[in-house]
């Protein structure tokens, strides 16, 4: 896959269909238009300097109380598995902005509390989630990575949705778990027409 780098200013767009844009969950990262097939292209944007993040919490979290950071190897071998697992319990739970309970989740929250429940640490905004780690191309995917997306297929702007892979099923096929903020914390394919043309990246953390 060859990049394309963009200098293009940064520029905020709003939230369609099942995303929208909170503080919380607002990052710039590179975007991936697909130009059929597999075949992606990818330009830059800016990130920016500064974001507002929700102050929602809950009791119902569940929480390993040490945190420890890991590196890849470990994280693929002992941990990614179990992330997916505790991912997975929250399926249904609604969609909350800046939430982080079984009563109301968002998709940077999803990620976090998933993590921290088998005691890794990660941070709880979508930017910040989008560079722990290091990026792998999307034939590299597997379960337990990180896939980020904008707003609107085709444009550049911020990351405004965050999920984990949760599982390979094809070429094709690349399941990932998210809170969408119109159904929910649910299962959804990375191929289908809508995540495909809003894809940014994926990233193996730590």
């Amino acid at each position: 896959m060859q990049r394309h780098p963009v200098r293009t200013p940064l520029i905020q767009v709003c939230l369609m269909a099942s995303f929208i844009i909170f503080g919380a969950s607002c990052a710039p990262s590179k975007f991936v238009a697909p130009t059929g097939g597999n075949a992606v292209k990818r330009t830059t944007v800016s990130r920016p300097t500064a974001s507002r993040t929700s102050g929602r919490t809950g009791t119902n979290t569940k929480t390993a109380s040490a945190l420890k950071v890991v590196n890849s190897n470990v994280y693929v071998s002992q941990y990614a598995s179990e992330v997916i697992n505790q991912a997975r319990t929250y399926t249904g739970t609604p969609y909350v902005s800046g939430g982080n309970t079984y009563d109301g989740i968002d998709c940077s929250g999803l990620i976090c509390a998933a993590f921290s429940s088998v005691g890794l640490k990660m941070p709880r905004i979508s930017w910040q989630q989008s560079e722990v780690g290091h990026e792998v191309e999307v034939e590299e995917i597997r379960p337990g990575d990180l896939v980020f997306f904008v707003p609107e297929s085709g444009k550049e702007g911020y990351v405004s949705h965050a999920a984990i892979v949760t599982e390979v099923r094809g070429p094709n096929d690349i399941r990932f778990i998210h809170a969408s903020s119109s159904r929910g914390v649910r299962e959804d394919n990375l191929y289908s027409t809508y995540f495909k043309g809003r894809f940014v990246k994926a990233l193996r953390p730590f």
